[in-house]
């Protein structure tokens, strides 16, 4: 796992990194889609978070839900377009759990992806994690998830 300025980012999942969302393919070509804990970070404490509705087709680049924090209120947006399969309904009950554990209980959706031979070539994975968010977060003058935290 690459932890970058404070914030954990496991190595086996795929990244959008000026998104700030993770995917991970779940066997059966279909995709979990959740937000990095650099997002999180970033955002502080969410207080909502509204995903489009089971079955909606959501086009590339567009958002799969709307993430809203004390800071921030804004897309999560798809670096694939597909049709979404299933809403993180304890996510939508309880938004904190994704400043929690963004990885694991805190997903956001699961998407039947429309290509994502060609797009997974695009996201980082493995080692290029850790140079590629900490770049980014540099840009964005984001200090890091332990500072965000205190």
């Amino acid at each position: 796992m690459a932890l970058v300025l404070g914030c954990d980012l496991p190595d086996d999942l795929f990244y959008d990194v000026e998104n700030n969302i993770w995917y991970t393919e779940n066997g059966d070509g279909t995709l979990t889609v959740g937000m990095t804990a650099v997002a999180m970070g970033m955002a502080g404490k969410l207080v909502a978070v509204t995903p489009k509705k089971v079955g909606r087709k959501v086009k590339l680049g567009k958002s799969c839900a709307t993430i809203e924090s004390g800071k921030w209120v804004g897309p999560a947006k798809l670096a694939t377009g597909g049709e979404i399969l299933e809403i993180n309904e304890a996510l939508v009950a309880s938004p904190e759990i994704a400043n929690v554990d963004p990885y694991a209980n805190g997903w956001l959706v699961k998407v039947q992806p429309e290509d994502w031979d060609g797009v997974k070539p695009q996201l980082i994975t493995g080692d290029a994690i850790a140079a590629a968010f900490e770049a980014k977060m540099r840009a964005d003058e984001f200090i890091g998830c332990d500072a965000a935290a205190a």
